[in-house]
Parts: C-alpha cells; sequence; structure tokens
C-alpha cells in the first residue's frame, strides 16, 4: 500500500518529540491528538523519509492499534490518546506525594513493566519508582491470563515499593491497593465501579482493570513488592471483542463515560493514592480500607466458585474477613481462601 499524501491540515512542530525514542513512538506521539497528518509533514517533524513513516504505520498496526490512512487526508489515529511523559506525570503529583516518587520513567514497549522494576534494585523504603509503558509485549493478569492493550489504549502502571519487614497480612496488600485504585476512578466520575476479590475492578459485570502484586524478598527482613495496575482507557469495540474471545468481558474508561482521559494525569493520580495507602497500610494494615472495600464488595451474597490448587469449592460469597480472606458459605460450613480464582455462577 503506497504511503498517503497531501494533507487536510498542516503538520504543528512537535516540542514532545523525543529522538532517543524509537519511530514508532515518535509517530504514535505525533498522531496522538486524533487528526489527520500528512505522511510529507510527519517525515519533515520526525527528521525521516516518508517510506519510514509507513513502516512506523505499519508497525503500529501490528500491534493493534487502528490507524487510518487516508489519500489526500494523510493518518490519524481512530481514537485519540495522550502519549505518557514521565516529566508531565511528575508535574501532577500531589506535593505531599513528590519527595517519596524517586523516578518516573515511561518507555515505548516493554515486556512488562512488573518485570521491568522487579529486575531493578529495590527502592530506599519508604520511596518508590514508578514505571509506565505505552505496550506490553507480554502484559499480564493472575495466573499469568495475558492482557491485551494497543498503544495508548491503556494505562500500563507499576510502582515499587520496599517494606522494612513483610507485613504479617500481605495476602490483604491488593485489597488495599484496590480500594487506592477505586478512590482514584470515583474522584474522576466513574460511577458503578465494583471490586472483585482478589483484585479485579468491575463496571457493572465488565472488567474494567486489576492488581497484579509480586514480591522479592525473604521470610524475614526488607521486602519489596512490585505493585501493577492496569485500567483501560479507550480499547474499542475490535480489542473488546478480542479480549472477550479469551473469556473475560471487558469494558474501558470511555465506554463507563469518562470523556477524553487524561492518562499522564491518571498515572500521578493513581502514584498519589498508593504511596498514600502504602504509608498507611504500614501503620495500620487493612482496616482502614475495610469499609470501602466491603462497600464494593462485587461477590458478596452471589453463589461462586473458588479454584484453588487443590480443587475447586462452591458456595455463597459472604465477604472478606479482618485480614482479607474471602469467606465462603459452604455446605461443610464457612471456609477461608487467602488466594484462588473466583467465578460467579448462574443464579
Amino acid at each position: 500500500m503506497a504511503a498517503p499524501d497531501n494533507c487536510a491540515s498542516e503538520v504543528a512542530k512537535d516540542s514532545t518529540r523525543d529522538p532517543a525514542q524509537p519511530l514508532i513512538a515518535q509517530l504514535f506521539a505525533a498522531l496522538a491528538d486524533g487528526r489527520f497528518h500528512s505522511g510529507e509533514g510527519l517525515a519533515k517533524q520526525l527528521g525521516v523519509s516518508r517510506s519510514a513513516i509507513w513502516k512506523a504505520a505499519t508497525a503500529l498496526r501490528e500491534l493493534g492499534a487502528t490507524l487510518h490512512a487516508v489519500r489526500n487526508r494523510g493518518y490519524r489515529l481512530a481514537l485519540a490518546s495522550e502519549a505518557l511523559d514521565g516529566a508531565v506525570v511528575r508535574a501532577h503529583l500531589g506535593r505531599d506525594v513528590r519527595e517519596y516518587v524517586t523516578h518516573v520513567e515511561t518507555i515505548w514497549s516493554l515486556p512488562s513493566t512488573n518485570t521491568w522494576l522487579l529486575e531493578r534494585p529495590n527502592p530506599v523504603p519508604g520511596t518508590t519508582e514508578v514505571c509506565l509503558a505505552e505496550y506490553q509485549s507480554a502484559g499480564r493478569g493472575r495466573r499469568g491470563r495475558p492482557w491485551l492493550a494497543p498503544p495508548g489504549a491503556a494505562l500500563c502502571f507499576s510502582l515499587s515499593w520496599t517494606f522494612r519487614d513483610v507485613p504479617a497480612d500481605f495476602g490483604a496488600l491488593s485489597l488495599c491497593l484496590g480500594v487506592c485504585a477505586l478512590r482514584v476512578l470515583k474522584s474522576l466520575g466513574v460511577a458503578g465501579i465494583a471490586l472483585k476479590w482478589p483484585n479485579d475492578l468491575l463496571v457493572g459485570e465488565r472488567k474494567l482493570g486489576g492488581v497484579l502484586i509480586e514480591l522479592r524478598g525473604e521470610s524475614t527482613g526488607p521486602a519489596c513488592v512490585v505493585i501493577g495496575i492496569g485500567i483501560n482507557v479507550a480499547l474499542g469495540p475490535q480489542i473488546l471483542q478480542k479480549i472477550a474471545e479469551t473469556g473475560t468481558v471487558a469494558t474501558d474508561l470511555v465506554s463507563a463515560g469518562l470523556e477524553a482521559p487524561k492518562r499522564n494525569a491518571l498515572a500521578a493520580a493513581l502514584a498519589c493514592a498508593c504511596v498514600r495507602g502504602l504509608r498507611q497500610y504500614e501503620r495500620e494494615g487493612l482496616k482502614p480500607f475495610s469499609a470501602e472495600w466491603r462497600a464494593a464488595d462485587a461477590l458478596r451474597g452471589r453463589p461462586v466458585n473458588v479454584s484453588t490448587v487443590d480443587g475447586a469449592v462452591q458456595g455463597l460469597a459472604r465477604g472478606i474477613d479482618l485480614h482479607g480472606a474471602l469467606l465462603l458459605d459452604t455446605p461443610d460450613g464457612v471456609k477461608r481462601f487467602i488466594s484462588g480464582d473466583v467465578t460467579v455462577r448462574a443464579e
């Protein structure tokens, strides 16, 4: 296919261009406004040939981005999306949090933002490093399930935190961080958010995002946790259908009624909420978060299956206990689960 030429509008100079980024990342940033830009204008703006622009556009499509190419108009992304920028994220951090965030890294493509942080030295206790990626080639959720998101369609966010000692109720940490994410999304005006034990964010019955926590440390002494939070921002119908084919019914912020979500501000708000939440969790554990979690519990009173390494158990979900374990009312009495995969049964 020949690269489209001419353009319905001039391309303004892009002050955010970063020559250190791969061309595909620079092209994505130039197209992030969702408007048409000519191949000629993009080539001039990015200092490359029109053939190079065409190849980068092809690579964007291969990553799942819906990119229109129209003769006499140029290229445009079907869904506008603010490009991630570490400096912009830092500028949005609250003053009470900024001193605790030592580093904000935005990377075009990674296998996983969690893995990137796990391979770095532990941050000093009480401080955090933040990593964001436009695209994850091996993004994953619980039990290694793939997480699908084209560039710009989601927020791939991770931060690291070092505890001086492994928390006694480490299993409750994902519940605390789920509440932190819930607070941020509510503040943005997203209605109807629920929390599915242990780490899913739902709108209605559809998955909006989730929390994945990985621990690196010994049984005693300092322990580093890496907290990954994935939020679907604007996936589009094709990706939502692909996700449905994997067995997960998903949604995104745009479908939930949030217009033109600003991903840098969202990332900063999540970082602030997580830092505040982690500091509170270190002092007080699950208690300050439990009421909000219970109010948003998507499973309470519903018939569910809980699958563990020892098999599957059926029963009625009865909420969580003081340590964050799921309580299940079964014919053999109430059982508690500190891990497992939960599905809701037809009522």
